[in-house]
């Protein structure tokens, strides 16, 4: 496993990084949860990333289970807030930030995150209150460092330019070969501010690993299969073009020794300015498969090749 160093933080993380959005939130078995998460460990991953809201709590609790009795100063544990956490507690409020990150370290067992994260922009709160509110977590050291999740340029700017708060150090959008949009302006603008990018969805919501197949029912073992995993799975890449293309993949992942879904994590990470490609995984042998896509090298040839090939599904996915 290699590892990067995230944004102007001190923090470095490993290039592969495991998420717990549906898989520990309730959408994987308790034990083969547990087994991804030592798995993790094993193979060098150090950057394990969550949210209040995964499961309502449910993630953090169980993360904060099996990472007791391992070194803290060992991982990377970043977790996020703004989406409601019942009918009364949502937002990024000073009250709901000082509320929700003690809630959150309480789930985790731990005194501090080292990475908090607005989940979105709260267009109900100033942003200067949101700001100076998790200044104050970090010089409270509940937090080593703060980022943001899908903010707009515009909105990343306006935090920028606030004298006297934390700057953010990371920023954590969709990315893959098949949703590139970030790189128009928030990647630029990000780079230019020592904020590194740690992506999720570079598979594309497992589109990416080739399993599924135009004009075939999704494998009976794939999130795509499952009720409890497959509520957030749109058509923007569950459509015959998008599946075709990622089918003819798969001649250059066989050329490079790869699978289709190293294939897809080794591009993502083609890009300096991702610090980290966030993987969610229900069997521990996933998480073994994809950390190898950590190191790969994709020459300029090959770049062009891959983009030849999605041209038509980067357009079905709204890219265009």
């Amino acid at each position: 496993m290699q590892y990067r160093q995230l944004g102007s933080s001190n923090l470095n993380v490993s290039e592969i990084s495991l998420g717990s959005w549906l898989t520990y939130s309730g959408g994987v078995e308790k034990e083969k949860a547990i087994a991804c998460i030592h798995k993790a460990f094993d193979i060098g991953i150090n950057f394990i990333d969550t949210a209040n809201v995964y499961g309502r709590g449910a993630a953090e609790s169980l993360l904060g289970e099996v990472l007791q009795g391992r070194d803290r100063s060992s991982y990377v544990l970043a977790t996020k807030v703004f989406f409601p956490m019942s009918d009364t507690d949502s937002g990024l409020s000073a009250a709901q930030i000082y509320k929700q990150i003690d809630a959150s370290l309480q789930r985790l067992r731990t005194d501090y995150v080292d990475l908090y994260q607005c989940h979105r922009y709260d267009v109900n709160t100033p942003l200067e209150e949101t700001m100076e509110a998790l200044t104050t977590v970090v010089r409270q050291g509940k937090a080593r460092y703060i980022g943001f999740s899908e903010w707009q340029p515009a909105q990343i700017q306006a935090a920028l330019n606030l004298p006297d708060v934390e700057r953010f150090v990371s920023s954590q959008p969709q990315y893959s070969m098949l949703w590139r949009k970030p790189e128009a302006e928030v990647f630029p603008l990000c780079a230019d501010n020592g904020i590194s990018q740690i992506v999720w969805s570079p598979l594309a919501q497992g589109v990416l690993t080739g399993k599924y197949r135009p004009g075939e029912a999704p494998p009976a073992d794939s999130r795509a299969a499952s009720d409890k995993m497959n509520a957030f799975m749109g058509e923007d890449f569950f459509n015959d073009r998008v599946l075709s293309a990622v089918q003819d993949l798969k001649a250059i992942a066989d050329q490079l020794d790869l699978s289709i879904a190293q294939l897809a994590l080794a591009w993502v990470l083609r890009d300096r300015r991702v610090a980290s490609a966030i993987i969610g995984a229900s069997r521990p042998e996933q998480i073994e498969e994809n950390a190898k896509a950590s190191g790969v090298q994709l020459d300029e040839s090959i770049l062009r090749e891959i983009d030849q090939i999605l041209e038509p599904a980067l357009y079905s996915a709204g890219n265009r």
